[in-house]
């Protein structure tokens, strides 16, 4: 076992940690405010050659390898989780996947400009009724000719407001709507430029507020037959290894606030005093901060040993599933503790540890509750859920040509 980064993932990460300092943290505290998206965010992670990370250098990419992805979700979001949310998304929700099950028009029509930071994509599969429920949407796409029209609406979306093209689910068969069989759901690449598409932003929430998040309107949008990605009816296959490859993101992304909030609990504890010492001299401050320590090095050994399975070309779905489980898990302790720490100055959003509890506490609901993600692993050790043993449907690195 080799526990070294290599040179190109220490180059990543001085890069994505280079980037995140100058780009994002100097109106950080003024975007969270405000509930801002930051402009010039994507186009600076375009020039970085972020947004093409791990994407083959055939279509633009960089050329990194799996572990390169996770490396940077940790660095942008160690600064905040917005930044690591558009990697989420437009590499992991839908790069990743137009790589996967995209034919030879749509990678080169789609993925490349995506891969070489010219588009972003994102993804549409959650709904206003439904969300773990996949097979609750109620999103249509019904064939005509040469076209579908897709008909619904999508809630809770990330970078809905500021992508150029989504990864579209619905239904196209509207009998197995009613069974509630997924083999009806299929998935569309839909651009933003298509009539019938709006969008906008949904403010007012608790965390992650200096990203976008928002709404997709689908109203008799014409959608070419060619942009269905995949078959007829392998839309929730799709779905999930969507989601598959979001989690590995978020476990990487959420390893790095644990540490933000390590970083920030050391600092502070060792300049605030009480009853005549510094608070780091007291015990069970030592206690939330060996926690942050252990957290940190226990969440990232599991989204390190998922890339290297991705890297080897073999299935990680319950290593994945685990790395996101208990790295949201604790950052959601650290950052509880790190308030704690920091005490009434904590609670307010002169230190940054008030952030990171907001933050925190989204990544435990999204692409897949840490309620799904505990039965998942239950079901593997009870033998109620074994996968087959396959190659995943990315290609090994270092990437073939002929990918």
């Amino acid at each position: 076992m080799n526990f070294e980064f290599s040179e190109d993932h220490l180059s990543v990460q001085k890069l994505c940690r280079e980037f995140a300092i100058k780009n994002v943290a100097p109106d950080l505290r003024e975007n969270d405010r405000a509930h801002k998206f930051a402009s010039g965010l994507l186009p600076g992670m375009a020039k970085a050659d972020i947004l093409g990370l791990c994407l083959p250098e055939k279509y633009g990419g960089a050329g990194m390898d799996y572990i390169s992805l996770g490396v940077a979700c940790e660095e942008l979001e160690y600064v905040d989780t917005s930044a690591r949310v558009v990697l989420s998304v437009h590499i992991g929700l839908n790069s990743l996947t137009l790589l996967s099950y995209g034919n030879d028009f749509q990678k080169e029509k789609y993925l490349k400009p995506q891969a070489q930071g010219e588009k972003i994509g994102s993804f549409g599969l959650t709904e206003p009724d439904a969300g773990s429920d996949v097979v609750g949407i109620r999103s249509t796409a019904i064939r005509k000719g040469n076209k579908y029209i897709l008909n619904g609406e999508k809630m809770w979306i990330s970078l809905a407001h500021v992508a150029d093209n989504f990864l579209i689910f619905a239904w196209t068969d509207l009998e197995k709507k009613n069974q509630r069989d997924h083999r009806g759901i299929t998935t569309f690449i839909v651009e933003r430029s298509f009539p019938g598409v709006t969008t906008g932003s949904i403010e007012g929430k608790l965390g992650v507020r200096a990203g976008n998040t928002g709404w997709i309107s689908l109203q008799d949008v014409e959608v070419p037959a060619e942009n269905m990605l995949g078959q007829v009816g392998e839309g929730f296959g799709i779905a999930m290894f969507c989601l598959e490859q979001g989690r590995y993101t978020v476990a990487a992304g959420s390893t790095g606030l644990i540490r933000a909030c390590l970083d920030a609990s050391v600092l502070y504890s060792r300049t605030r005093k009480s009853f005549g010492m510094s608070i780091g001299e007291h015990q069970l401050v030592k206690q939330m901060i060996a926690n942050m320590a252990a957290g940190h090095e226990y969440s990232r050994l599991l989204w390190l040993k998922a890339g290297w399975q991705r890297n080897q070309g073999n299935r990680s779905t319950r290593e994945t599933s685990l790395a996101k489980w208990i790295a949201c898990r604790e950052a959601e302790k650290a950052a509880a503790d790190a308030v704690q720490v920091h005490g009434a100055y904590g609670f307010s959003d002169e230190y940054p540890v008030e952030r990171y509890y907001r933050n925190a506490k989204g990544a435990s609901i999204y692409e897949g509750t840490r309620e799904i993600q505990t039965l998942m692993q239950a079901d593997y050790a009870l033998g109620l859920r074994k996968d087959k043993p396959r190659r995943c449907n990315l290609p090994p690195w270092p990437f073939p040509e002929n990918v």
